[in-house]
């Protein structure tokens, strides 16, 4: 059984939905974090397309945590139903991404691997469709050991149980064990493994209802 949660009001005091001003500082978060990533690989300017066009996304749930200058320092990215989300951003707007990913993409180790991507969702599929999932979350590195991580993960899936989702999903690499156990702290269950981009993934799901550290409210208003 995890451990109980005991939420620090000052950190939920610095943690806010992500807003379209914060996308190139989230970029910047998540290149230095996510540097060998394939989206980090297709550079900087691709990352910043990227977030702006997600954070206006329906789908997308998006918070992070400030600093008293109100400058994101860290943050998690998340949606409601990240397969549908993914499809419809890169409809909407592959011509400016792929601007912004060129000419980084059409190098053979990263074209190889976007070709790849399109399977993730099927491959990492733990069996029951699971379309709430959190994605990225990244933390400047004096940041780490403070409990943040903790607390915007459970304002992610607060706010996922809030909207009525009753279970959610995240992915990690098998070697990650600073993940695994993070994720295990919190009550996931492995649900399956899976090789994508030539790595030994684990597929964990969340019992939203059944989670001591989660309840049901919501802090990002709805789009």
């Amino acid at each position: 059984m995890p451990r109980p949660f005991t939420v620090d009001p000052a950190v939920m005091d610095q943690i806010r939905p992500m807003m379209n001003i914060d996308a190139d500082a989230v970029a910047r978060l998540h290149h230095a974090a996510m540097g060998n990533s394939l989206w980090a690989k297709l550079g900087l300017p691709f990352l910043k397309t990227l977030y702006r066009a997600l954070v206006v996304n329906d789908r997308f749930l998006g918070f992070v945590y400030v600093d008293e200058r109100n400058i994101p320092r860290g943050f998690i990215a998340g949606s409601t139903d990240a397969r549908a989300m993914m499809r419809e951003v890169f409809e909407q707007s592959y011509l400016v991404l792929g601007m912004n990913a060129f000419p980084r993409a059409l190098r053979p180790a990263i074209l190889l691997r976007l070709l790849q991507t399109p399977r993730y969702f099927r491959a990492s599929h733990p069996g029951d469709e699971i379309p709430a999932e959190s994605l990225f979350c990244s933390f400047e590195p004096e940041l780490r050991g403070k409990r943040i991580s903790g607390h915007i993960n459970k304002v992610l899936f607060d706010e996922l149980l809030a909207r009525g989702h009753d279970q959610v999903k995240i992915t990690t690499e098998a070697t990650n064990q600073g993940a695994n156990r993070q994720l295990q702290s919190w009550g996931f269950e492995e649900r399956g493994r899976f090789r994508f981009y030539e790595h030994e993934m684990v597929a964990y799901v969340l019992n939203l209802h059944e989670s001591d550290r989660v309840e049901a409210v919501s802090r990002h208003p709805a789009v």
